[in-house]
Formats: C-alpha cells, sequence, structure tokens
C-alpha cells in the first residue's frame, strides 16, 4: 500500500475524476477563473462545447499541493477526461489549436453541446 492511496486528498482527486467525464482543477471557478491559465482552459472548453466540473484547488491548500503530487505535474490548471489526464494549459491550448482536444473529447464519448 503506497502513501498515495492514503491519502484522503489523493481519494479525493480520484473519485472525482472517476464520477465525472471532464474535470478541470483550476484556480477559482468556472464562472471567475482566478487566474490567466485557468480562464484560458475554461474558455476553450467552452468554445469546444464540452461539459466539465471545476474543482477550486485555492479552496484548500492541501488539495493544491496534492493535485501537483497526484499527476506528477508541477502546474495547475489539470485536465482530466474520462478519468485521465490530459495536460495543463499549453497542452490543453496546443491539442484545441491542432484540432486534437475535440477529437479526443469525442474519441472518449463526450458530447459536446454548442460550441
Amino acid at each position: 500500500m503506497t502513501d498515495v492511496a492514503a491519502n484522503p486528498v489523493h481519494d479525493f482527486i480520484a473519485k472525482t475524476v472517476a464520477d465525472h467525464d471532464v474535470v478541470l482543477f483550476m484556480k477559482g471557478t468556472p464562472d471567475a477563473p482566478r487566474c490567466g491559465f485557468s480562464a484560458q482552459a475554461v474558455q476553450i472548453l467552452d468554445h469546444v462545447g464540452a461539459p466539465f466540473v471545476g474543482v477550486d484547488v485555492l479552496q484548500d491548500e492541501a488539495l493544491r499541493e496534492g493535485i501537483k503530487v497526484f499527476t506528477d505535474w508541477p502546474t495547475i490548471p489539470q485536465l482530466y477526461v474520462k478519468g485521465e489526464f490530459v495536460g495543463g494549459s499549453d497542452i490543453v491550448r496546443e491539442m484545441f489549436q491542432a484540432g486534437e482536444l475535440a477529437a479526443l473529447l469525442n474519441d472518449k464519448g463526450v458530447p459536446l453541446g454548442e460550441a
């Protein structure tokens, strides 16, 4: 049994990404992002019409640090699709610009609404 499995923050993260098709761990909320990178990720997800859950890491220091350890990724925001870590703001932007983000969401069976 690893420390990760015994960590309640990691349990919360694992449950959240398991319970929702698309999850964005971000600074602030989708309606009120509190950093430019989180705002950009929200705009991109809204643009492709992806329904997603935003989790504000600023509400809990343990969550803010825990998400970085959980993925071994140093920055926030972090996007998950169908339980799989996709990447941070730069990767999301690059995938969007290349048309790969909508393709990934389609491939994973995420219903996209109106852009």
